[in-house]
């Protein structure tokens, strides 16, 4: 009497399990809701100004004046920002490039809350382009404190969050060995990952508070 075999498809490799090939890595669920949360954070940001920006460059063509509602002083001004310079470098408004790019932080943070595990490749390149959002945001610090004087508190909220992924994100890397490291440096980032980003916004906030000392205490 023959038997017949019976081949489960779920044991089959294919796409749907592509997630399990050897060397992708998940997450835990903190880092995949500070993932979403910094990117939304920064989405929002982004939207805002690019509102804003639009409200500008309308008023400007019918001759009127637009006042963003964040500019509240001297200082405190997002529309001496937005009309500066360093607001489009790339030939187009920086924040579209941050509804870009922080939209996808959303969607990584969102396929990390569905248990998805990303090969190393994957997680690199993901901190590239966290690295080059964080070079990018120090640029951009220089250039309001020093040449535009002035300050956005919307630019200002998208640093902190781009600043924060790109610290946990970098750890995440160390940890798992994606990123060559010591193993002191592996035993630190598992306990104080966080000191790291509040240093990094401690630093931006004293660099603000001491170009304008002056003007804060007055």
């Amino acid at each position: 009497m023959s038997k017949t075999t019976v081949t489960d498809v779920s044991a089959e490799p294919g796409p749907e399990r592509a997630a399990d090939a050897p060397g992708a890595v998940g997450t835990s669920r903190a880092l995949a809701l500070l993932l979403v949360i910094t990117g939304a954070a920064g989405l929002l940001a982004a939207w805002v100004i690019t509102i804003d920006e639009f409200k500008l460059l309308n008023a400007k063509i019918a001759g009127k004046t637009f006042t963003p509602g964040c500019s509240l002083n001297p200082i405190v001004s997002c529309g001496s920002v937005m009309q500066s310079k360093q607001a489009s470098v790339f030939g187009f408004p920086n924040p579209m490039l941050g509804l870009v790019c922080y939209g996808i932080v959303v969607c990584v943070g969102m396929s990390l809350l569905t248990r998805a595990r990303f090969p190393r490749w994957y997680w690199l390149t993901f901190n590239f382009g966290t690295l080059f959002g964080a070079g990018f945001c120090c640029w951009l610090q220089f250039q309001s404190l020093y040449r535009i004087n002035a300050l956005c508190l919307w630019c200002c909220l998208a640093w902190v969050a781009t600043l924060t992924m790109f610290w946990y994100v970098t750890s995440f890397n160390v940890r798992n060995g994606f990123l060559p490291a010591p193993r002191r440096l592996k035993s630190f980032l598992d306990e104080f990952t966080w000191v790291l980003p509040v240093l990094h916004t401690g630093v931006i906030g004293m660099l603000v508070l001491t170009r304008w000392w002056d003007f804060w205490t007055s």
